[in-house]
């Protein structure tokens, strides 16, 4: 039998040895990527603790401040003096004597609890001024905030006064101070160099240190001062985690490992004789084989190698990631009509990007171009802005920035600048730590599956990416804006209106175009703040629409108007206090429209009431009932040629003189237009409008989280005897004397209920009937009516 003899394997040691300077040079680089990246991020924890030390010194001090100024306050307030002028009803004197003997202290006035002169004075007294009165009142203790005045910012503390304890408010009293008692704490403390400190109210900086270009992302490290609307701001430097998520301590261990590993090569390479089993000499083999030295290796020739094939290779899914790793994105955020989310949960400027580079590949592919791109006045904006910006000019796009701007505004421009694509950056009537993107492309509003299309193709990475980026341009167009509807909107005669935009964005420009068409226009809480610090800009929530009605009664305003956070939306109120709902705004504008366009197509939602329909007859024109949703009814108008739509929630579109887009400010100025030819009040003719009983939305949290499940089980299983059902969005259910809607929303886990009915017999057995159905298919159901 033959023996079979193994040979051991031959390292050649000639090719290791060319290898061992390239290694070197790698673990180096290698070591210095990592050893820079834990030293960035030692810096950062550093500078992050040293502002945040600053930051609560800072509110420490302006607290302590604002305590004393209080007291002092009260102090003021214990004169008897002052008090027997209250007593006398001489508010007058008692100002005079408040900020007597009050180093720093201007201003003082003592008003009677109506606050009727303050009323009166608007809008030269200032609305911060009664703002801060309005909040002493409604807090019942002293309140201090910054408001602007003719000599400039101020600090204004306000106090309610009553000249027996447990007695009724007397008199409600405000000083003003120089705002250095607060800005001194900011000026004199420690910063930390390449950071940022400010003191803010809403959306208004009151005091600003450090590196201006952190402000945007300053509201992660802000901090309230107890007892004020104030609040302490604080940013450093972005700077990017650290290879493979390790932190400064891993990367430091893992920077001097690699260096470790570099040395070791290159002294290998250095001192070859170390590779061998002995200096000098050869070691014997198990077999009697000697191995070869490193010199004696090298004049060998090199060993052939068999070419051993190698399987197809797998690629791996590409993962759209930015310097920090992979971006994770949640499905949930595409919805029905745009894309909308809570900012630091869902959104980030990095989705932000893919998002833009998703709608980008969408142009690339209907060969598109430009695209015009605005924001609301929320604190994360400017992210999210700049995000979705890099990601379209990544895909080639050129984009027009025209920077804060109402969303119909954003879609003007997409007309003016004949981009004929749009995005709006916007989180709409939602709360401050939401935000989103309205999305126009060709023309067309995005919904439905063109909404989830964008998510697929960030999925599975068919992002287009252009060899060169995009253009960007910086444009301003409110100007634009303004001219196109004064020119085709001038009112008859001069109305008094107050605007509540709600702090959202728009609140500078409403006021001007209604100004422009000839109003005489009364500003309520139109300073733009992304906080939304005195309601939420929803005018379809009616107690949100409370300052609003009290303002107008105050004033004697002729009526007034409610914009949303975005300012699509159009809320209207009358001087007696009515709340007109946008159903019964459709039924005015139905009526104006078909004056001038007999038989035109009207289009309204499956939330408005029964009597518009039959209202639209006999003006002539052709009701069409369709599904909730910006997006769904601009499509169904570009379908039919409708003249006119509008939607419960607020929404108007106007085909007949505008472009059929939804805009709350241009439906303002419709308004004024039919109101200022009618002679009488304002107030009657909104009155007069066909009417009934009616409910608001009525929402309901979904079982399980899935509102449109159980919508389709009750669509199958309800029976209404003696009436007309329709399932166009959800199920509607008409009676000859009214009718009832329950439909799943689109944008949050809700069931959406609306009831209507000519009397409150007809409500009352309409909202009995469908109680009976909802709970026999769900008896834990929180119904509220």
């Amino acid at each position: 039998m033959t023996d079979i003899k193994l040979e051991r394997p031959q390292v050649s040691l000639a090719s290791i040895a060319p290898l061992l300077p390239v290694l070197a040079v790698a673990c180096a680089l290698l070591a210095a990527w990592f050893g820079w990246s834990g030293w960035q991020q030692y810096q950062d924890a550093t500078r992050r603790d040293g502002v945040q030390q600053s930051r609560d010194a800072v509110v420490q001090a302006i607290g302590t401040t604002l305590a004393a100024e209080r007291t002092r306050l009260e102090q003021q307030l214990e004169n008897p003096v002052l008090r027997a002028a209250i007593g006398s009803g001489d508010f007058a004197r008692a100002g005079a004597l408040l900020a007597d003997g009050w180093p720093g202290a201007s201003d003082g006035v003592v008003l009677a609890p109506a606050l009727d002169s303050a009323y009166a004075a608007l809008p030269e007294g200032g609305f911060g001024r009664l703002s801060v009165l309005e909040d002493a009142l409604a807090s019942d203790a002293p309140v201090a905030h910054v408001v602007d005045t003719a000599a400039g910012p101020k600090l204004a503390l306000a106090a309610p006064v009553r000249l027996q304890e447990g007695g009724e408010v007397a008199a409600v009293a405000l000083v003003n101070l120089a705002l250095e008692r607060i800005t001194g704490a900011v000026t004199n403390a420690t910063l930390p160099g390449g950071t940022y400190l400010a003191v803010r109210q809403g959306g208004y900086n009151v005091v600003e240190r450090g590196d201006a270009g952190l402000s945007g992302g300053a509201e992660v490290l802000a901090k309230p001062v107890t007892g004020a609307g104030l609040r302490v701001a604080a940013a450093v430097p972005d700077v990017a985690g650290g290879p493979f998520g390790l932190a400064a301590t891993g990367c430091l261990v893992a920077a001097a490992v690699l260096a470790l590993l570099a040395a070791l090569a290159l002294v290998a390479w250095r001192a070859p004789h170390l590779l061998t089993r002995r200096a000098g000499a050869q070691a014997e083999a198990e077999d009697g084989v000697p191995f070869p030295t490193l010199a004696e290796a090298t004049d060998e020739s090199p060993a052939k190698t068999e070419q051993v094939p190698m399987s197809d290779a797998v690629a791996a899914p590409a993962t759209n990631a930015t310097a920090t790793g992979p971006v994770s994105i949640d499905r949930g955020i595409f919805r029905a009509y745009d894309i909308r989310g809570v900012v630091g949960r869902d959104l980030s400027p990095q989705v932000a990007e893919l998002i833009g580079q998703a709608i980008g590949s969408l142009m690339q592919d209907k060969g598109l171009e430009d695209i015009v791109v605005g924001r609301d006045g929320r604190l994360s904006g400017p992210d999210m802005a700049g995000g979705l910006v890099t990601g379209l000019r990544k895909a080639g796009r050129n984009v027009i920035d025209i920077g804060l701007a109402p969303t119909p505004l954003v879609y003007f421009g997409a007309y003016q600048l004949q981009a004929g694509s749009c995005v709006s950056v916007t989180g709409s009537h939602n709360p401050p730590d939401y935000n989103g993107f309205k999305i126009v492309v060709g023309g067309e509003t995005l919904s439905g599956d063109a909404i989830t299309d964008l998510y697929a193709r960030i999925a599975d990475d068919r992002l287009h990416t252009a060899p060169s980026p995009g253009r960007l341009e910086q444009r301003t167009i409110d100007d634009d804006y303004i001219q196109r509807v004064a020119s085709d909107i001038q009112i008859d005669r001069p109305l008094k209106v107050v605007v509540d935009a709600g702090n959202g964005v728009a609140g500078e420009l409403g006021p001007k175009v209604l100004a422009a068409i000839g109003a005489e226009v009364v500003p309520l809480y139109c300073d733009i703040d992304g906080t939304f610090p005195n309601h939420h800009p929803d005018p379809s929530e009616p107690h949100n629409l409370a300052d609003l009605i009290q303002m107008v009664q105050h004033l004697d305003a002729d009526l007034g108007v409610a914009f949303d956070g975005d300012g699509d939306r159009l809320g209207v109120v009358t001087r007696d206090g009515h709340n007109i709902f946008p159903d019964r705004l459709l039924m005015l504008f139905a009526a104006d429209v078909l004056e001038r366009n007999p038989g035109a197509q009207i289009i309204f939602d499956v939330k408005c009431t029964g009597r518009l329909p039959g209202h639209v007859l006999r003006h002539g024109g052709s009701p069409l009932m369709w599904k909730t949703g910006h997006s769904l009814i601009k499509a169904k108008m570009r379908e039919t040629g409708a003249e006119l739509a509008g939607e419960m929630s607020g929404h108007f579109f106007f085909g007949e003189r505008w472009y059929g887009f939804d805009d709350g400010i241009y439906s303002a100025a419709r308004l004024l237009e039919i109101l200022a030819a009618q002679p009488g009040r304002p107030s009657d003719v909104l009155d007069a409008l066909p009417d009934g009983v009616a409910t608001p939305e009525i929402k309901v949290d979904a079982p399980d989280g899935n509102p449109h499940a159980f919508v389709e089980r009750f669509v199958a299983n309800a029976a209404f005897a003696d009436a007309r059902l329709s399932t166009i969005d959800g199920l509607r259910v008409d009676w000859a004397d009214g009718w009832g809607l329950v439909r799943a929303s689109n944008t949050t886990p809700v069931l959406v209920m609306r009831f209507d009915a000519d009397n409150n017999e007809a409500m009352a057995r309409i909202k009995a009937a469908f109680r009976e159905q909802l709970l026999a298919l769900r008896p834990d159901l929180d119904l509220p009516f």
